[in-house]
């Protein structure tokens, strides 16, 4: 989980995930330099399988997941959001699925901050689809509702230097769909809170140029080829 900020839903959410964990998995959270209440909140709740890493200064969005996922040490990571709520037998049908993927994303129910719904199902509304080709133009997949494999995460690690034309959710999208298996849960299974302070998910929001959006995926294009390279 990558945190900052957070104090108004961080705790509702770890305790979501806490309650479908066993005693030997981790949550690992690494906050962004919070300046509010969220770090408090991370130590206030005394859970040992909780391990916090506070950042000295702003990393921005991907850089502080990048460094959430080199602290995890499980076969198997999530990422999570500070702001959603896993809804549960997630991490049992994620586990189950990832028997046959490398990575597997989930459908999610889109709520406001007062989880009322706003929209059922987010792969029906936009036609969520596995595939290379359609995941590279314009990937739909919400990281939040993202799990992988090690294997996975020794070829998206280390992210792409430039965050910004390459965010984290989409590098593993186009990761996974080029070099591994990726597998679709039609189930929502988490409550994916969109409300007025929450980050964007990945691709390119519809007030970037044309220019920009082109110059983003030659750079992820680029990126793609230079990790084959190692491989």
């Amino acid at each position: 989980m990558a945190s900052f900020n957070g104090e108004r839903f961080i705790e509702d959410q770890i305790q979501s995930i806490l309650k479908q964990l066993s005693e030997d998995d981790e949550l690992i959270i690494s906050d962004d330099a919070s300046t509010d209440n969220t770090v408090a909140i991370l130590y206030g709740i005394n859970d040992p399988r909780i391990k916090a890493v506070i950042n000295e200064g702003e990393h921005g969005y991907t850089r502080n997941f990048e460094n959430a996922l080199r602290y995890a040490t499980g076969d198997i990571i999530f990422l999570s959001d500070q702001d959603d709520i896993w809804c549960d037998h997630k991490v049992l049908m994620m586990t189950e699925a990832l028997k046959d993927y490398d990575l597997v994303v989930s459908d999610a129910r889109v709520v406001d901050g007062a989880l009322e719904t706003l929209q059922e199902s987010h792969f029906q509304r936009f036609k969520v689809q596995t595939g290379f080709f359609n995941n590279f133009i314009k990937t739909r997949y919400i990281g939040a509702c993202m799990a992988f494999n090690r294997k996975l995460l020794g070829l998206v690690l280390p992210f792409p230097y430039n965050a910004k034309l390459c965010p984290h959710d989409y590098w593993i999208a186009i990761v996974a769909e080029m070099y591994a298996k990726v597998g679709l849960v039609q189930q929502p299974l988490i409550l994916y809170r969109r409300h007025e302070n929450n980050a964007l998910n990945a691709g390119l929001g519809k007030g970037r140029s044309l220019y920009v959006k082109i110059t983003a995926r030659l750079y992820c294009a680029v990126q793609l080829i230079k990790l084959r390279g190692r491989l």
